[in-house]
């Protein structure tokens, strides 16, 4: 309780310190407010009278020019010496009459242009000529605040108050940094050298800025350490409010979290539940809270450190951290904007230019557009290698507008990216130009019937990668597009009548005129051979115990070419086996002294009978 008492006693102490101290500056304000508009009221009248006396002046100088030009052309055109010499020398001093009421003019135009430096209602000297862009009076008000700063330092040194001379200019500085310059011709118009005049205003400065230090400090002190109080309230206070809404948002939000959060779906995937909707809103208002209250902790640092003088330095430095990076992204935003503008009407051009190509191919594909020698297949890929040749040309217009393009860093990742993607991409590239390749060859097309290498079956898809086949088991395979280009691919469905065929061998005791009439009969009868053309049997071979039979077919539906094979072979079976002829390859061994010879029965004599095998018995 005696700590409460106390701290609150305390800041009672302060703030009324800090409200006398908010008055006495106050009222001191209002002082040397009233005394800046009198004495810019004299100044103005003092100018005034200084152009009038300036203009008489310059009449009366301009008459005196004018007589010593007349004087000097007299002298000239004499042809008396004595006389010549006499006119001359009266043109001289007229000249020099005027010279110094030129000089006169300017210095008592300076003097009407005093501007008078004050500190603690003390005038310290005045200020007479222009400094570059700087009037008189924009010296006076800024060597004021110079002084006022030395007034209010906490770590000031008298002893770091010195004198210097920079080309014609005399110099006062505290440490580095310059307080006062001295002009050529303010020091005229006092009629002193430069550097006497600068050691004269020392002179006066360093007790003055003492006198005011002394002043300034107990009543500075308590208004700035009242300042502090004030703004460390203010904060708590703050503090406590935004603790208060923050916490009202958390429980507005679980309390309608039924209504405000219903999920996220992406067609039939739920992206985000309602719990876990939740959970990132209450994640997004927590994490907004913490940086409003670093950043309100962060802005209060340069506040508090801006009331002394002492630190206010880091003050600026502080704010410097965030007010630097802003302004450096805005500007850089700014300067960015006619590179945007220069972007979008690339992207614009680019956009409209590939609808156009999209308008075209699909004309194309849909059969409406012909054109000789260009299949409707190839409008499509057609369509997408230019798509992507239009994005790269867009690409390389843009990159010169992309912000950092030209930092070397950027240049320096680009060159990895680029040696990354040309070491690891080879065998990608490969398959890219073989599927270019295949595209325009047209070896086949979605839906074919074919055979890749070993791979039997339905092409279901063909990219610029790979081709996936799906077979007649119902396996799909994927097969790279440059193995297929290094193979060979037979096509079932392009042509309208498929071959079938297959072999049977017969021994040569069997005619060959009955072995083709019993396959010819086992092609008709199976369902899907066609019978325009008609079958034929070929005679592949004479082999050394039996004959090689070759039935072909014609088929038109390619799909059923495993359908028809079985069936054709079930019946060759069924005819040979009504025809009383085994499917046999026979083999022999001849004993050549007896045995029913091979040939067929219709070849053998009439009274052909078969030799009985002679046995012989040996001792």
């Amino acid at each position: 309780m005696i700590k409460k008492i106390l701290v609150i006693c305390l800041l009672w102490v302060t703030s009324i310190g800090a409200s006398l101290g908010q008055q006495v500056s106050a009222d001191s304000l209002v002082a040397d407010s009233v005394t800046k508009v009198v004495e810019d009221s004299l100044i103005q009248r003092k100018r005034a009278r200084a152009d009038s006396i300036k203009q008489q002046m310059q009449a009366e100088i301009d008459s005196l020019k004018q007589v010593a030009d007349s004087l000097n052309k007299a002298s000239i055109e004499s042809g008396n010496k004595q006389e010549r010499e006499q006119l001359q020398a009266k043109s001289d001093s007229l000249k020099a009459i005027a010279d110094t009421l030129t000089r006169q003019a300017d210095l008592n135009y300076l003097k009407a242009n005093a501007r008078p430096v004050v500190l603690e209602g003390d005038t310290l000297f005045y200020t007479y000529a222009n400094l570059g862009p700087y009037s008189s009076e924009d010296r006076a008000s800024n060597i004021e605040g110079r002084l006022m700063e030395l007034v209010k330092m906490f770590t000031y040194k008298s002893d770091s108050l010195r004198v210097f001379q920079r080309e014609q200019v005399w110099n006062i500085a505290y440490k580095n940094r310059i307080l006062i310059s001295i002009l050529p011709k303010e020091a005229q118009v006092q009629d002193m050298s430069g550097s006497v005049l600068a050691q004269k205003y020392l002179n006066t400065l360093r007790p003055k800025i003492l006198s005011a230090r002394k002043k300034h400090t107990v009543r500075t002190w308590l208004t700035e350490i009242g300042w502090v109080v004030l703004i460390l309230v203010f904060v708590y206070v703050l503090y406590r409010l935004l603790n208060i809404l923050f916490k009202f948002v958390l429980k507005k939000l679980y309390a309608n979290r039924e209504r405000l959060f219903k999920g996220i779906k992406v067609r039939s995937y739920e992206l985000l539940a309602p719990h876990r909707q939740l959970l990132l809103a209450f994640f997004v208002v927590k994490t907004v809270r913490l940086i409003t209250l670093l950043m309100v902790l962060y802005l209060t640092l340069p506040l508090i450190f801006s009331i002394f003088p002492a630190t206010k330095g880091i003050a600026d430095t502080l704010l410097s951290y965030i007010l630097n990076p802003l302004q450096r992204a805005f500007n850089s935003i700014v300067n960015y904007i006619p590179h945007l503008f220069e972007i979008a009407i690339i992207v614009i051009c680019t956009r409209y230019f590939l609808k156009l190509l999209h308008y075209f191919s699909n004309e194309i594909t849909e059969g409406k557009l012909v054109i000789n020698g260009f299949y409707a297949d190839w409008a499509a890929p057609t369509f997408n290698i230019v798509r992507t040749v239009v994005y790269g040309f867009m690409f390389v217009l843009i990159f010169p507008h992309l912000p950092g393009s030209d930092s070397a860093a950027f240049r320096g990742v680009s060159v990895f990216f680029g040696v990354l993607f040309s070491l690891g991409s080879s065998s990608a590239i490969s398959n890219i130009v073989a599927g270019l390749v295949i595209t325009y060859m047209r070896p086949f097309q979605l839906n074919d019937r074919v055979k890749i290498g070993e791979v039997v079956g339905d092409v279901i898809e063909k990219n610029l990668l790979v081709t996936r086949i799906l077979t007649i088991k119902n396996e799909e395979i994927t097969i790279p597009n440059s193995s297929i280009l290094g193979g060979h691919t037979i096509n079932f469905t392009s042509s309208k009548q498929y071959l079938i065929h297959s072999t049977v061998t017969i021994g040569y005791d069997v005619p060959w005129r009955q072995v083709h009439e019993i396959l010819i009969d086992a092609a008709d009868d199976t369902q899907y051979i066609l019978q325009d053309p008609k079958p034929f049997i070929l005679q592949t071979s004479l082999d050394d115990f039996y004959v090689s039979y070759e039935v072909n077919a014609y088929i038109s539906d390619t799909t059923k070419i495993p359908e028809a094979y079985s069936e054709m072979h079930q019946h060759i079976q069924d005819k040979f086996n009504e025809a009383g002829v085994e499917i046999l390859s026979p083999h022999y061994r001849a004993v050549r002294d007896g045995g029913q010879q091979t040939n067929p029965p219709e070849y053998l004599p009439k009274d052909y009978q078969s030799p009985p095998i002679k046995i012989k018995k040996v001792d």
